[in-house]
């Protein structure tokens, strides 16, 4: 389902090798290749576990089939069209992640603002387009972050991918580096820290997870959210509002878990992402539609739809383009195909027709369903369709686990079909529920597989998520996608184990389960795939479920179900033993779950709704909401939200309801889970299962037991206790609600275990007894209305009464048993009157049966009996009406004879006598006799004349018979042919057209032959159709040519039948005759070996002849003969060399020989014989002169002679040979003939030349080029010349001089030592030639040993003497002038530490690239700053002022400058970057961020971007390490001085951080300024040390923490309690000591507000018991404390709300609310039972017209007196009256307590008329004038009356 760099701190500091493996062959090992017998591959399941265990290790195996076994391929390859998919095979890998980037800006924004203080900038350029930096971070990212990119030196790469098509220089790299360290490095740095946070939390919410769940307490959800600037704002959920939706499981519950997107604010719960969270993690948070940008999404794009011809044509041209015509082997196409993968090529798509559903587009194996191609036989097209290899049988075999699957899954169930080009490829991936797969090629190339054992699948997918770590993170799931790939050698690298097959066309490749494989096509080919599974396969199909759960993905179908369906069928011990484990896995895990939710109190639980089809496995089950898990053996779901189920493990995560309300759902009881244990080991019993996962088995029973008021209670208990008060229920006299309660009661027992029969036995008594009682109670009550009711309603059916009163014994104790008992003796007895009246039928008459039916209608049960006396009454009377009218007809044939048969039987069962029986028998004798003579003569066929009379006879007889409608239809048939003969007898021998003659005779022969009826023209018409077939025989003869023999036949079978003077067969006898003067002739030319010519006459005449002689094919088999024999001898008689035949395509020598031959047996005479004959002569004597010239050859090869005088005479007659060789090649070509003796021409001049051109290497000096080329040479001819003394003597030479030729060569000095050099030249002296080379070899040698000396003297001076520069020199002069020796090692090896400890330094210091010597300037930097660092702690001891800039490190005097207000520091203006206006105000950065309350995230940093400080343990470690180095550098000294002055630094800042820490005391400028002094320090250093920088963290925190403290103790703002009480936990964690001044104080403040919100909360929920001016002075205690509590004073103000007249707060009595005023009264208040359409309350309308408000209370004028005081008070600030108590309670109305700004709180009572209120005011202030405004509430509160001015 996936080169690159190492991964930098990223995901928790992970890292990787470089991706980027070379090319060529990747070595992959190969995968086992079996080859089955024929017995073996008769049974495939049983084949693969015989080789499982070889197999399975490397996760995949190749079958490659008997030889027998050829399936033809069922597919019609013309019709054959399919659809296809776009492979970006450039992109499989080299792709960057699909990251939004607006949503990285989001990001990348508020990392600036939040931790640099600075805004982005709008545009970015890079080679004059923009530069994406969302791109460029996560290809750094990609290659292990911006430290290994540097390293490696990957910028090129990264540069590929940020700008594809672009060109890539050095300079464009060292900008994109600049660029992405100016921009990009501090976010780097902040992402890795937020990710090592995710890593730390991870790994501590395993150990918190607990404490957690019981001490937090969320009284509101509060969540993150964005608004549309971006800022972050707090959400509070008011009771019963939803402010967001859950997009996975559409809930707005459980609002605590919510987790806000901080880009689109969409929510997700941590349990409903993939994979889910367990906590909320730190920083922003956003979803994958926000992370992953659709524009760079990756996948599959759909294609077009091609034929298979189509498709061809384009796989010929993909195949073209990169491979060229020639031939290429797997190795260069794969080698090709990584290159592309790995994105070095460039821009490759194909097309892939994958994934096919063969039920749509057929399969290539044959099936029973698929019309059979003629090309295939039935038998093997038959067998085939059976075979168990075949796919599309293979996952319902015997053995196979899938074959209780249902439905036709596509790819699993049903194969899918792959057609593929050259490069399509199918991405690392494992198979659905890590199931197996069989992939079968039927035809074209091979393709290529890789494989990943399954026992390695872990390391494979953290080698992939480190390799492609920014893939990974914006697609978690990305394995399953089936779109990545990722090199096999990066895999090997990393220690996973990688095998590779070649699958060959009909070979089978089987993966195994778990195994991760991918691959790809080696061309045009087709293939097919299924999935199976056999027994071992189920512990892997249980972690392939956990594997969904985990990512919630939908699975294909449920491992439960298919474990509980394979256990309900027939086993095996090889399907139980792995059955056995896996089932009990799953057995405790339901058993788990289950006692957990009864003990959390979901007591509630129902089966689910029986399947269809209970032994198959279906996948229409419902889904889980959450994890989208199948729920098949239990669910759980509640009331509030319908069809929605969650599973067991999410059960909390359904609703808010409380668990009793909702309901388990399941299966099966664990007691059927349990027998199907035991069904699958019999021996193995449940309580030994729970051994298995838990050693003590009586401890897991008691367990199950749960928490109730006075203790615990266990399962079995409370089931005991239903079992006494069921039984007792049973024996009391029936009670519904009583039933129903227990028997929902029992629905907690149900699901459990065999220890529950009990319950189950008599709760199905129960539903059994319920059933009854309703049924009969219902039956009796339909029995007595119909009784009522005269017959209106429906009645009761007699076997429903039965089957109430069948049981042996009361079900239970009802009254309505007996009743019913009354009403069925009463039916029975009228049962058995009508069964006696239906047997004895002859003995009662018609009126009798009527009476009793009546009776049975009258009766309020339905009896059958009563139908069945219906039925015979109405079969009775239609009998006679159905008598009487046959016995009336008078047409013929009227009366169907089916009619009297049916009335005939229905007469003898009626068994009564009526007077139309007399009439009625008469008819049916004649019926019978008449239908007895129609049969007689149906038996024997009779004459014409004797049928006709028999007719006439039976003419009008009313009953229609069907033989006598037969004899008159056979009668008519035979009339009608008789015409039709004579119609064609007539004149027939005058017709041309005899062929369709001949098909009317015969056709007029079948019918007469199947006439009924004797007729005497038959023979006539046989021997007319004899002579019309001979006729078409004769008109056959003249329209083609036909065979002697055939003719003279013909005319035999004429004189025959009498018919030979007719003209036609005159004709035939003229042919017959000129035929045999034609025959004669050419017996006689074959007979004399006539010439060529006269058989040429002979074909022209036999063309004229329309009759074959016999000798006519021998006459063509000569002339043939004879023209094939000239057309071969072409070649050798043709003189004309422009048109002579190339020396390739020649004929044989040979040859020539047996065409002489052949024109012995020739029939016909031809002149070229002689011709031929001479040729050959020519050619014999011409291979005798060529063997003379092998032979001189031969000679001149045995000559030993190598020295300077004999090379010049030996070449001469080299030279000479070479010119006779080439002569003679020529003429043996011109003679036509090719002679074997040319090629061994060819290579004795070959080699002759070779010898030549090797001598004159003694005159002039090759290069080691040309010297290769002709050893080359010398390896390609023939082995016999090789071991000759002369071409043998010339080879060592060139082999000498090839390897002297090396040894001069500088570069290969290091491949030779002076050893080897010394021997070659002794290897001159048995050499003649070259003498000049020996000259170089000696000066090598010479050079080698003067630069030994120089070595030697340079290890002999001292250390400080053994300078670079000298070293340098000695180092390169050793690359060029000496051989391999220990001296140059040592040279080389020294300097590649020196080497490695520089670059050491210039990967932790990091100096700018464009200095000279950029290493020794930034190391003088660093020394300088720590001086400039160590004098700010020196200038602190010393109370002394600095001189210089604090940013800059320059003197002040020398600009404009500004002084901080704070620490009094100088700095420059233009530093700071601040306007001279603002001087006076100026602060320094070190300033606002000490005294700050909150300090970034990041922690102190670098207050200036880009900085980086170097970790002082590292210079430690590099200054230990420079100990090994040989000699003095100047970067070495100056590191010793940094690492003594960053020493004395640290000590200074512990000292101070150590008396900072220490400070308790109320005054913070102290340790702002220590603070402020240490931050510059530190800033200004370029090294850190950890703890030093720890406890200056620390020590910040601490001081914000007291701003912070210091704030709420003196802002006009009241801090929250909860604000409080976070900021003291705060503290906590940071360890400050309980005896400083601000968490005292704090601490006082938090117990102050602790005990008024407690006692207020206590106050709140009395129920009106603490007097009302109490409630008041709480109210005024709460405002005046120095907390702010909210909730708990609005708690008491609704607490003072009274109600209705009574004044009483709120309680569950029933209330209506006036309609003018909103006050609400209780119903028994005002004396009203029940709500009217519109109420106006006595206040509002004293006087109303009825009599419904009569008696409500008046208003008190104590009441009015005292607000009129209240009123005044307000104006005149008179103090008012107090009432006591119980006047409170009376007269103050419900008001909202909420105005403080009021000096009298005024209660305006609902009493006061609107009128009265005016009129007082306008009589205390008549210069105002007064209206009243409504304020509207919510319904709980009054409409309040606010007076104004107007």
């Amino acid at each position: 389902m996936m080169g690159r760099g190492r991964v930098r701190k990223i995901e928790g500091g992970s890292s990787s090798g470089s991706l980027s493996s070379g090319y060529g062959s990747l070595n992959v090992p190969s995968g086992p290749v079996f080859y089955p017998t024929e017995e073996e591959f008769k049974d495939p399941l049983e084949y693969l576990y015989k080789i499982r265990p070889e197999a399975e290790p490397f996760g995949i195996c190749k079958i490659v089939p008997p030889s027998s076994w050829k399936p033809p391929f069922a597919l019609d390859m013309e019709s054959f069209t399919f659809p296809t998919k776009s492979q970006a095979i450039h992109q499989l890998q080299a792709r960057c992640a699909p990251c939004d980037p607006k949503t990285f800006s989001l990001e990348y924004n508020r990392f600036l603002e939040e931790r640099c203080g600075k805004k982005a900038k709008k545009r970015i350029v890079f080679e004059e387009e923009d530069l994406d930096l969302c791109k460029l971070f996560n290809v750094v990212k990609r290659f292990g972050g911006y430290d290994n990119v540097a390293k490696m030196k990957k910028w090129g790469e990264v540069s590929r991918f940020v700008r594809p098509r672009g060109k890539i220089s050095e300079c464009s790299k060292h900008v994109l580096s600049l660029l992405y360290l100016e921009h990009l490095l501090d976010y780097e740095e902040y992402h890795c820290q937020l990710n090592q946070q995710k890593d730390k939390s991870c790994k501590s919410e395993t150990s918190g997870l607990k404490t957690c769940e019981l001490k937090v307490e969320v009284p509101s959800t509060k969540r993150r959210r964005k608004n549309k600037e971006g800022d972050r704002v707090d959400v509070r959920k008011m009771e019963g509002e939803l402010d967001q939706i859950c997009e996975q499981c559409r809930s707005g519950l459980h609002g605590e878990v919510m987790l806000l997107c901080d880009r689109c604010n969409r929510g997700w719960h941590t349990y409903c992402l993939s994979p889910p969270l367990k906590k909320i993690p730190p920083g922003n948070w956003y979803c994958l539609e926000c992370l992953n940008s659709e524009k760079d999404s990756f996948g599959f794009v759909p294609g077009k739809q091609f034929s298979l011809e189509a498709f061809r044509r384009l796989a010929d041209r993909v195949k073209k383009k990169w491979f060229g015509s020639t031939a290429v082997s797997c190795a260069q196409v794969e080698k090709k195909f990584w290159e592309i993968v790995e994105g070095s090529v460039g821009d490759v798509e194909v097309m892939y027709g994958s994934d096919l559903d063969t039920s749509e587009y057929g399969s290539g194996f044959p099936r029973q369903i698929d019309q059979r191609p003629p090309a295939v036989e039935v038998d093997a097209w038959n067998e085939y369709c059976t075979s168990p290899w075949n796919l599309n049988n293979l996952p319902r075999l015997q053995g196979s686990v899938l074959r209780k699957v249902d439905q036709n899954i596509a790819g699993v169930m049903v194969p899918w079909l792959y057609v593929g080009m050259t490069f399509s490829s199918f991405c690392w991936h494992f198979e659905d529920h890590c199931l197996y797969s069989m992939n079968y090629h039927h035809w074209g190339e091979p393709k290529c597989w890789y494989s990943v054992p399954g026992n390695e699948a872990r390391a494979f997918e953290e080698v992939m998520r480190r390799s492609l770590p920014d893939l990974f993170e914006a697609q978690p799931d990305l394995l399953f996608q089936l779109v990545t790939m990722l090199n096999p050698s990066v895999l090997r690298k990393k220690g996973v184990p990688v095998y590779s097959i070649v699958q060959e066309p009909g070979n089978f490749v089987i993966t195994f389960p778990r195994s991760y494989h991918g691959g790809f096509n080696l061309g045009l080919n087709c293939a097919e795939a299924v999935n199976f599974a056999t027994a071992d396969w189920l512990p892997h199909g249980g972690f392939g479920a956990d594997l969904y759960r985990l990512y919630h993905r939908v699975p294909v179908f449920s491992h439960e179900e298919l474990l509980c369906v394979v256990a309900k069928g027939e086993l095996d011990s090889r399907v139980s033993t792995y059955l056995k484990k896996e089932f009990l896995r799953v057995y405790n895990n339901e058993k788990t779950w289950r006692e957990q939710l009864w003990r959390n109190g979901i007591i509630k639980s129902s089966p689910m709704t029986p399947r269809m089809k209970p032994d198959y496995v279906c996948t229409d089950e419902e889904m889980c909401v959450i994890c989208q898990q199948l729920l098949y053996l239990s669910a759980v779901c509640c009331n509030c939200r319908p069809s929605t189920y969650v599973c067991l493990e999410h059960w909390e995560n359904l609703c808010e309801c409380k668990p009793s309300k909702l309901r388990l759902l399941y299966r099966h009881s664990l007691a059927e889970l349990a027998g199907l244990l035991h069904k699958v080991d019999k021996y193995y019993l449940v309580e030994a299962a729970d051994d298995s996962n838990n050693n003590n088995s009586s401890e897991k029973a008691v367990a199950l037991k749960k928490k109730v008021k006075g203790g615990h209670v266990t399962h079995i208990q409370l089931a005991e206790e239903w079992i006494v008060r069921s039984c007792k229920i049973l024996e009391r006299p029936y009670s519904r609600h009583a039933y129903a309660s227990a028997i929902e009661e029992a629905e907690q027992f149900l699901w459990a275990g065999p220890e529950m029969e009990l319950v189950r036995e008599i709760q199905n008594n129960l539903i059994q007894a319920q059933n009854w009682a309703k049924s009969a109670r219902d039956c009796l009550s339909k029995l007595i209305s119909w009784s009522s009711s005269c017959g209106d309603t429906e009645r009761v059916q007699m076997d429903h009464i039965n089957e109430l009163l069948s049981l042996c014994t009361e079900p239970c104790n009802d009254s309505s048993y007996n009743q019913l008992k009354e009403y069925e003796e009463k039916a029975r007895k009228l049962i058995q009157e009508i069964n006696s009246a239906l047997k004895s039928c002859s003995e009662f008459c018609v009126a009798d049966l009527e009476t009793l039916y009546s009776k049975a209608v009258g009766l309020p049960i339905h009896i059958k009996e009563s139908e069945q006396l219906k039925l015979k009454l109405s079969s009775v009377k239609v009998w006679v009406d159905n008598v009487r009218n046959c016995i009336s007809q008078k047409a013929p044939s009227s009366v169907e004879v089916d009619m009297v048969y049916k009335l005939e039987s229905e007469m003898l069962e009626l068994q009564l006598q009526l007077p139309e029986v007399g009439l009625f028998t008469d008819l049916i004798r004649q019926v019978k006799s008449c239908r007895s003579q129609c049969n007689e003569i149906l038996k024997d066929s009779i004459p014409l004349k004797e049928m006709k009379m028999f007719l006439s006879e039976w003419e009008d007889f009313i009953v229609n018979i069907p033989e006598l409608e037969l004899l008159r239809k056979y009668y008519s048939d035979t009339i009608s042919w008789i015409s039709h003969v004579n119609l064609v007898l007539m004149n027939i021998h005058e017709r041309e057209d005899q062929d369709n003659v001949v098909d009317e005779l015969t056709c007029i022969q079948k019918e007469g032959l199947l006439l009924q009826i004797q007729v005497d023209e038959l023979p006539r018409v046989e021997l007319e159709l004899n002579k019309a077939r001979c006729r078409v025989q004769a008109f056959k003869v003249l329209r083609c040519r036909m065979s002697m023999d055939f003719v003279q036949q013909l005319m035999s079978e004429a004189t025959t039948l009498q018919i030979e003077k007719e003209k036609l067969f005159v004709d035939i006898f003229q042919r017959h005759a000129a035929a045999m003067c034609w025959e004669e002739k050419a017996r006689h030319g074959l007979a004399t070996r006539a010439p060529l010519s006269d058989f040429d006459d002979l074909m022209r005449a036999s063309e004229d002849i329309c009759v074959v002689p016999p000798s006519l094919f021998d006459v063509e088999f000569a002339v043939s003969t004879a023209k094939e024999w000239l057309v071969k001898c072409k070649a050798f008689l043709t003189q004309d060399s422009s048109i002579l035949p190339a020396s390739e395509f020649s004929p044989q020598i040979d040859v020539l020989k047996g065409l002489v031959l052949e024109s012995e047996d020739l029939k016909v005479y031809v002149e070229e014989c002689a011709m031929l004959r001479e040729v050959l002569k020519k050619s014999v004597e011409w291979e005798q002169d060529a063997n003379y010239l092998l032979q001189n050859t031969e000679n001149l090869w045995n000559i030993d002679i190598i020295g300077e005088g004999i090379t010049s005479c030996l070449v001469p007659r080299l030279e000479h040979q070479v010119l006779l060789i080439e002569t003679a090649m020529q003429a043996g070509v011109s003679l036509g003939p090719q002679f074997s003796l040319i090629q061994k021409l060819q290579d004795a001049c070959s080699m002759l030349k070779w010898c030549i051109k090797a001598i004159s290497f003694s005159s002039n000096i090759p290069t080691c080029k040309e010297v290769e080329m002709m050893l080359d040479a010398a390896a390609s001819v023939p082995g016999i010349y090789k071991s000759r003394a002369l071409p043998s003597s010339l080879i060592n030479v060139l082999q000498w001089l090839k390897k002297s030729l090396e040894i001069l060569d500088p570069n290969n000095h290091r491949q030779f030592d002076v050893s080897s050099v010394e021997e070659q030249l002794d290897l001159f002296k048995l050499q003649r030639i070259c003498p000049f080379i020996i000259g170089r070899l000696q000066d090598a040698v010479q050079n080698h040993n003067l630069w030994l000396e120089q070595v030697h003297l340079f290890f002999a001076l001292s250390l400080e003497d053994r300078t670079w520069n000298l070293f340098l020199h000695l180092k390169e002069c050793g690359s060029i002038k000496a051989f391999n020796c220990v001296e140059l090692e040592k040279v080389l090896h020294e300097f590649e530490k020196v080497e490695k400890w520089k670059q050491r330094c210039t990967n932790i210091v990091k100096p700018p690239p464009k200095e000279e010597n950029p290493l020794l300037t930034a190391l003088t930097e660093l020394k300088y700053t720590l001086e400039r660092s160590f004098q700010v702690y020196s200038n602190l001891k010393n109370r002394q002022s600095r001189n210089l800039c604090t940013c800059c490190s320059t003197a002040i005097e020398d600009h404009d400058l500004l002084t901080c207000s704070t620490c009094k520091d100088d700095f420059h203006l233009h530093c700071t970057e601040t306007l001279l206006e603002d001087a006076a105000l100026f602060v320094c950065t070190y300033c606002n961020f000490v005294n700050s309350s909150k300090l970034p995230r990041s922690g102190f940093g670098s207050l200036r971007a880009g900085r980086k400080h170097i970790a002082l343990v590292e210079l430690i470690t590099l200054l230990s390490d420079a100990n090994d180095i040989c000699l003095w550098t100047e970067e070495r000294r100056i590191l010793h001085q940094i690492v003594e002055k960053a020493l004395e630094c640290n000590a200074s800042l512990m000292e101070l951080m150590n008396n900072t820490l220490a400070y308790l005391s109320k005054d913070l400028h102290v340790i702002s300024h220590k603070l402020c002094i240490a931050l510059k320090a530190i800033d200004i250093s370029g090294v850190r040390d950890d703890e030093g920088n720890r406890k200056f963290e620390l020590a910040l925190a601490r001081n914000s923490w007291k701003i912070r403290a210091k704030k709420y103790l003196q802002s006009a703002e009241k801090p929250t309690l909860q604000q409080i009480q976070n900021h003291l936990k705060k503290g906590l964690e940071m360890s400050i000591p309980s005896e400083d001044y601000f968490t005292q104080q704090l601490t006082e403040l938090r117990d102050m507000g602790k005990q008024w919100a407690e006692t207020a909360k206590k106050v709140s929920m009395d129920g009106g018991v603490l007097e009302l001016n109490r409630v008041f002075e709480l109210i005024s205690e709460g405002e005046c404390l120095p907390v702010s509590c909210l909730e708990e004073l609005q708690l008491l103000r609704d607490r003072s709300m009274l109600y209705c007249i009574c004044r009483r707060p709120y309680d569950q009595r029933a209330m209506i609310a006036c309609d003018e005023c909103d006050e609400w009264y209780h119903f028994d208040c005002v004396k009203i039972s029940s709500a009217p359409k519109i109420y106006i309350c006595p206040a509002c309308d004293p006087h109303p017209k009825g009599d419904m408000f009569a008696s409500a209370p008046t208003v008190p004028d104590r009441l009015h007196e005292y607000y009129v005081c209240s009123i005044r008070s307000k104006f005149t600030g008179e103090k008012p009256p107090t009432p006591d108590n119980a006047q409170q309670m009376v007269l103050f109305p419900r008001f909202p307590y909420n105005y403080p700004s009021l000096h009298v709180y005024i209660f305006l009572s609902i009493y006061l008329c609107r009128y009265m209120m005016i009129s007082v005011c306008n009589q205390l202030k008549p210069d105002y004038h007064f209206h009243s405004h409504l304020v509207s509430f919510p319904r709980n509160n009054l409409m309040l009356k606010v007076f104004t001015n107007n």
